[in-house]
């Protein structure tokens, strides 16, 4: 996210809490219900360095999100359920789904008791490649090579970026520069820049993806919970839409090939890595129409209306992001009035 896009947010979210203005519009722009979307789940580090802290919520802000979706009536439901109601067009309360991304090791240790303890259902959008420890966590690799080095000399997007990281500051406009660049650029370039700044600060990729995410004996045991649904979220996690039909094709059907093969049972749902407007588009939606997914979600941000029934390929999703752990931006959030403004009142963004 680029520095003007995340100022926009802060002063759209300012706007809603200071005026109030959401809760008029609610009745509008809530929709039927929300997917939410998280990732990591543990207690707060606290360090001066985090440039991926978005990504994290704490355990007590999970509880006491769960805790106000009851207070205010929202059912949390299963993804199936919540697609069959959309399917349908049933009536009922407003419904929430809450899925996690990737299949990190920290969300049985942190997310799931706090799940288990209110019996709320929950969906993992695994990444096959980290169940094997053979694809590559690039965002927190990028985040560790920064931390360990102290000055930043690389060719991204075709300049060079040299720099100063010394400091927690030096460090984070580090970061924010080279993720801008990498964001922009092919997976080959990506891969490219963060492998020579692994390799300069001695990094290990793979050991880091084993350190961080789940193991297959793991996912098994969270296959078989009551509570849980299983989706597809890549074998590698590239963005799609940067890589040739060939290879996208391959992201897809192999890890639900994989996940099946190893889980034993269905996945019929998948989730587009990063999942922006530039990373999964129009392509990527056909493609999972033609190899059979149920349904797919987006991280383009949006409630769910009855017009998704025809758009179940590229569905919108809240993500929960750690620099607002407050009941009062979920407030706002759940209300979709943000949504509304920013899509020009479109209920579906789906092109």
């Amino acid at each position: 996210m680029t520095k003007w896009r995340r100022l926009a947010i802060e002063a759209g979210m300012e706007f809603f809490r200071a005026s109030g203005a959401h809760r008029l519009a609610e009745p509008y722009t809530r929709g039927l219900g929300a997917i939410l979307m998280f990732h990591r789940v543990r207690p707060r580090l606290e360090q001066a360095f985090e440039p991926n802290q978005p990504l994290e919520i704490t355990p007590e802000f999970l509880n006491a999100l769960i805790l106000r979706l009851r207070q205010r009536g929202v059912e949390i439901l299963p993804l199936e359920a919540a697609l069959s109601r959309l399917r349908e067009g049933a009536p009922g309360a407003p419904f929430a789904v809450l899925t996690f991304d990737d299949g990190y090791r920290d969300f049985v240790e942190h997310a799931l008791p706090v799940l288990e303890r209110h019996h709320a259902p929950f969906s993992l959008y695994l990444t096959a490649g980290y169940a094997d420890a053979s694809a590559r966590l690039w965002w927190v690799e990028l985040e560790e090579a920064i931390r360990r080095l102290d000055r930043l000399d690389v060719i991204a997007g075709g300049r060079r970026i040299l720099c100063e990281a010394a400091t927690a500051a030096q460090k984070q406009s580090a970061f924010a520069e080279v993720y801008a660049q990498l964001r922009a650029g092919d997976e080959a370039e990506l891969l490219r820049v963060v492998t020579a700044l692994s390799a300069e600060a001695r990094l290990e990729p793979y050991a880091l993806t084993r350190r961080l995410c789940l193991g297959w004996s793991e996912l098994r045991a969270l296959a078989r919970h009551e509570l849980a649904t299983i989706g597809a979220h890549s074998m590698t996690h590239a963005r799609l839409a940067k890589v040739n039909c060939e290879s996208a094709i391959f992201e897809m059907t192999e890890c639900r090939l994989r996940l099946e093969a190893e889980l034993a049972r269905p996945v019929p749902h998948f989730c587009y890595p990063v999942g922006d407007p530039t990373s999964a588009g129009r392509r990527e939606f056909e493609l999972a129409a033609r190899l059979g997914f149920a349904s797919a979600v987006t991280t383009r941000p949006g409630t769910i209306f009855p017009e998704h029934r025809d758009h179940l390929l590229a569905l919108p999703r809240l993500s929960v992001n750690g620099r607002h752990q407050s009941l009062a931006a979920l407030d706002i959030l759940l209300s979709g009035a943000p949504f509304a403004l920013m899509n020009a009142g479109r209920r579906v963004m789906a092109a």
